[in-house]
């Protein structure tokens, strides 16, 4: 038999978050991209995502719990760091 696939139980704002920023990390190139089997760093891609959790926050600002709104802040946060990083070693 083939393998079942499993989706998350919860379907909320942090399940939005998570896929937006494994999106972000596969193109930054810290997750190997699922259909190449390897990592590559494309930033434009990268920001693509960056952005849309950006607005995603401004967005729900004022209407979310305390702790996923911080979660959303904690996570781009976390994504600008790398793109930076990324960006001053060099990556376009």
């Amino acid at each position: 038999m083939g393998q079942e696939k499993r989706y998350p139980e919860k379907r909320d704002i942090r399940a939005i978050v998570i896929l937006l920023a494994t999106q972000g990390m596969i193109h930054l190139g810290e997750i190997a991209d699922p259909l190449q089997g390897r990592k590559t760093v494309q930033i434009e891609g990268a920001r693509f995502y960056i952005d849309l959790l950006a607005e995603l926050k401004r967005k729900t600002q004022g209407n979310l719990q305390e702790d996923d709104f911080a979660f959303i802040g904690d996570t781009l946060e976390n994504l600008q760091n790398i793109i930076g990083k990324k960006e001053k070693d060099g990556h376009d």
